[in-house]
């Protein structure tokens, strides 16, 4: 195992895919030993409201049987001893950020493909050692200078190191060659095959291929055939084939998209109508973030029976504001949903996005004197939001019930709200 090299031909890539393990539940053992290590943790999207949802669990919770997924109250019931832990976005970007720095070190082309994961091509980067030996440092430096496990594979290409990744966790390497692919990978069932979902399974099952090796010797024309040019993926797929490079430079984004469990149901737009507004505010800031604007957008309603409907419609121009979104989605809300029928969950998220500069914004006659005041009044609200988080500014039509106390309360007392870190604008007063 040593000479690693011998099992690429000169002429090959070498690929690193780098896993970390458990990362939401790591970060917050790292951050706090004393409190987290070893123990039955899971960070759950909504701690404290109805049917809070498990995001990630500890190796400890898992063996306890948690698992990703799982409704808060549930997991609660499994192991009574669990600690659910809110997330922390911001201090996870920290983390990710720091990982990827370490990987960056040993190649230019990493291609990250999440918060925490991402592919090295190390071809090139033989003067480190050989690729086990390279691997080797990656995860002893992530751990000793952030207390975080990974999970590494090696191989000729992504599909494999992928593979390889999820073959030994916690804190495993895993060499995975082409040669390999039959004794490893060939008796294993085709959904755990990297890119193959539940449905793409079972459609498989009923054709008669159930496991990865069947798959390999399946008749590429009947693939093709039933699966149309995912087909010919598949067939490479199942002899470990793949010929995507990594790419080092990170694709635009396609949507960018936010929803919200509500602590109880909203009936009537009146209701959803503040939640619309922060979910419009949220995905524009993003938005404004990336220097994209959006041309259409999407609103998604789920009700308590966890039925599910989105409706979309294109922008008459292109926009990053805040108000233009929350306006759409309003009239989406109005036009297509009952106002008699409850709702749980309301979500926003923009399509069509172009990078700023490249879009022709036309303004409207009466609107482009306008224009530079919101502009600017955006670009306060963004920096007073980075420097003190995203409820240190808000609109009048943000404030939510606890919102609305507290400014009350400020009023009475004749105090300040910047005291409270929380500021009011009124958009249409600047």
């Amino acid at each position: 195992m040593q000479n690693v090299d011998q099992y690429y031909p000169t002429s090959g890539r070498v690929i690193l895919h780098v896993d970390m393990n458990a990362f939401y539940c790591s970060v917050h053992e790292a951050e706090d030993p004393q409190q987290y290590s070893g123990k039955a943790t899971a960070v759950a999207g909504s701690v404290e409201l109805r049917k809070g949802i498990i995001v990630t669990c500890s190796y400890a919770a898992r063996r306890q049987g948690i698992s990703t997924g799982m409704q808060v109250q549930k997991a609660l019931r499994i192991c009574p001893a669990l600690i659910v832990i809110k997330p922390d976005f911001h201090l996870y970007r920290k983390y990710s950020n720091a990982f990827m720095q370490i990987a960056y070190s040993y190649t230019p082309l990493l291609e990250a493909v999440s918060i925490d994961e991402c592919y090295l091509d190390i071809t090139g980067s033989r003067q480190f050692g050989n690729p086990l030996e390279i691997a080797e440092i990656i995860q002893r430096r992530i751990m000793d200078e952030l207390g975080l496990p990974c999970s590494i594979g090696i191989a000729p290409n992504k599909l494999l190191a992928k593979m390889g990744s999820d073959l030994k966790k916690p804190n495993g390497i895993t060499v995975l060659r082409l040669r390999d692919v039959p004794k490893i990978l060939w008796d294993k069932p085709c959904d755990q095959m990297f890119g193959i979902g539940g449905k793409t399974a079972e459609k498989l099952r009923k054709l008669g291929i159930y496991s990865i090796g069947q798959l390999a010797a399946a008749d590429e024309g009947m693939l093709v055939e039933n699966f149309g040019v995912m087909g010919s993926w598949l067939k490479r797929a199942g002899n470990g084939i793949d010929h995507g490079l990594v790419n080092p430079e990170r694709e635009q984004s396609k949507s960018i998209g936010h929803t919200t469990t509500l602590p109880r149901d909203v009936i009537g737009l009146a209701e959803a109508r503040p939640i619309l507004l922060n979910l419009s505010d949220q995905v524009a800031r993003r938005l404004r973030k990336q220097s994209l604007v959006a041309s259409g957008l999407q609103l998604t309603i789920r009700t308590p029976d966890m039925k599910t409907i989105t409706r979309s419609r294109q922008l008459e121009v292109p926009t990053e504001t805040a108000e233009d979104i929350y306006k759409a989605v309003c009239e989406l809300y109005s036009r297509h949903w009952n106002k008699e029928k409850p709702v749980r969950l309301l979500g926003v998220t923009l399509q069509g996005l172009t990078p700023k500069e490249e879009s022709a914004i036309q303004l409207d006659l009466f609107d482009y004197e306008r224009q530079p005041k919101k502009e600017s009044l955006n670009k306060a609200m963004d920096i007073l939001r980075n420097k003190f988080g995203e409820s240190a500014v808000l609109t009048a039509g943000m404030l939510t019930d606890s919102h609305s106390a507290r400014l009350r309360n400020h009023k009475e007392r004749g105090t300040s709200l910047q005291k409270d870190n929380l500021h009011t604008v009124d958009p249409d007063n600047e």
